[in-house]
């Protein structure tokens, strides 16, 4: 019987922001942080273990917060000199390699088809049921999802957002992806820029990628054929910021007609403290979904 699928959570990023995983504020009345929820909402959507993709000197930080989770997890380490045989790591290099070699430093405790998110990110409950449902009727190596958002729902009002800008054909596959790296809310609708002095419209309803996937157990291995191209590339153009964005994989995948990506849009609400400003949106928000019985407070109770 083929094991059950695996959510693989990158937080290597997390709380850079706010100077590190300790200086975060949580969010729920009783200590919750917003990965408390995804893991929470996972489990019920019907994940039964969890793989962290994090820093090492976080690893301390993430022990204390899952001795109160009720989801088995796991750690994998995302470092810089994770490479390739025959690479190495650029003398002044110190920024991550990005979101797809995250994925793929969680190569040896990936088994089964799996679910990639952002540990800063607030899903919703139907996003993990949704996830879930196609990694339990995946087709072939080739079969992806990504659940998609409303751009309307994932905007910040404080201040500008990067978001991966969808083009869904009408049966409902992802044809491309586009990263929008400057994207506003105002009165008039989302407006986008590539250079902040000019500014094209951009209709509330488009979907955006917020990272979350659902791929195949063989997806690590694609992206371990993708990675030694990159680096190729990016040594010898930007050996110091260049990152393997894991949508850019899936863009190229798509393009070799190696993959299909079946776009499932949730109508939920994305969440995510951006900015410190953004907090106490973020706060009513769990506080709301608590009152209305979406969630129980404490959310881990005891067993």
């Amino acid at each position: 019987m083929p094991s059950k699928p695996i959510l693989l959570i990158m937080a290597a990023g997390m709380g850079s922001r706010y100077g590190g995983l300790k200086q975060m504020d949580p969010l729920g009345a009783h200590g919750e942080f917003i990965l408390d929820y995804s893991l929470f909402d996972a489990r019920r959507a019907g994940f039964e273990r969890a793989v962290l993709v994090i820093k090492r000197e976080t690893e301390d930080d993430f022990r204390r917060l899952l001795r109160r989770v009720q989801l088995p997890a796991s750690f994998a380490y995302q470092e810089l000199t994770d490479l390739p045989a025959g690479y190495a790591v650029p003398a002044n290099r110190v920024k991550p390699w990005g979101t797809g070699h995250a994925v793929l430093a969680a190569r040896h405790l990936i088994d089964a088809p799996f679910c990639v998110i952002n540990a800063d990110d607030f899903y919703g409950a139907e996003a993990f049921q949704l996830a879930y449902r196609h990694l339990t009727t995946i087709r072939d190596d080739g079969d992806f999802a990504m659940v998609g958002y409303r751009l309307r729902n994932t905007l910040s009002e404080t201040g500008h957002v990067a978001r991966g800008v969808c083009d869904v054909a009408a049966d409902g596959t992802l044809l491309d992806i586009t990263e929008r790296t400057h994207i506003i809310a105002t009165v008039d609708g989302p407006l986008m820029s590539a250079d902040q002095h000019t500014y094209t419209r951009l209709h509330p309803d488009t979907i955006v990628s917020m990272n979350m996937w659902t791929f195949p157990h063989a997806m690590m291995a694609r992206l371990a054929e993708a990675f030694p191209a990159f680096l190729d590339q990016t040594l010898r153009a930007n050996p110091e910021t260049g990152e393997f964005f894991l949508p850019a994989v899936v863009d190229q995948l798509l393009a070799a007609k190696r993959a299909r990506v079946t776009v499932t849009p949730t109508q939920h609400r994305w969440y995510g403290v951006t900015y410190r400003e953004d907090r106490a949106g973020v706060v009513a928000a769990i506080e709301r979904m608590t009152a209305e019985g979406t969630y129980p407070s404490p959310l881990w109770q005891e067993t």
